[in-house]
């Protein structure tokens, strides 16, 4: 599951690597990916099991197949009076859920997140930290965006800029 057949990166594939884990860590420091459970926890309580954890590996595995994200979408497309997206609550397969994380990054646009703010589908499903950063900054946007919308609970998250130096 978590790529344990796949040939090691070297060189500037694993400096980009290296680089990303660092990102990341940075992010875990100021307590986005917490914010980020939290939210979506309180966003989709009752129609999804809570993540349980704002470890990125817990994270990541709970919302691999895409259905929390679909859910966290739709409701909030449905208070912004959007139509909802389409998703598939049984995965049975990597298509399906490639699919349906698919469906909430094009949810999440017409929501209002910036295309730079999407993810590839196998920054979710391969399981690696490095590029699930770019999960955590995607649904850490649509916060942001759920926030000037007046969404309630509102989304706890900081914006901390940061200078990278080297």
């Amino acid at each position: 599951m978590s790529g344990s057949n796949r040939a090691q990166k070297v060189g500037l594939g694993y400096e980009v690597d290296k680089k990303m884990e660092q990102n990341y860590d940075r992010e875990e420091a100021a307590g986005t990916p917490a914010a980020v459970v939290t939210w979506v926890n309180a966003v989709c309580a009752g129609e999804h099991d809570a993540i349980p954890s704002p470890e990125w590996k817990t994270m990541c595995t709970h919302l691999r197949d895409g259905v929390m994200l679909c859910k966290l979408i739709n409701k909030l497309l449905k208070a912004d009076g959007k139509s909802p997206i389409q998703f598939q609550k049984k995965v049975m397969s990597p298509f399906v859920a490639m699919t349906n994380i698919e469906n909430f990054n094009k949810g999440a646009q017409d929501y209002g997140v910036s295309k730079e703010f999407t993810f590839q589908s196998g920054d979710l499903w391969e399981v690696r930290k490095g590029p699930f950063l770019n999960v955590l900054n995607g649904v850490h946007s649509l916060g942001f965006v759920a926030n000037g919308k007046g969404v309630k609970p509102s989304y706890e998250g900081d914006i901390k800029k940061s200078l990278d130096l080297e």
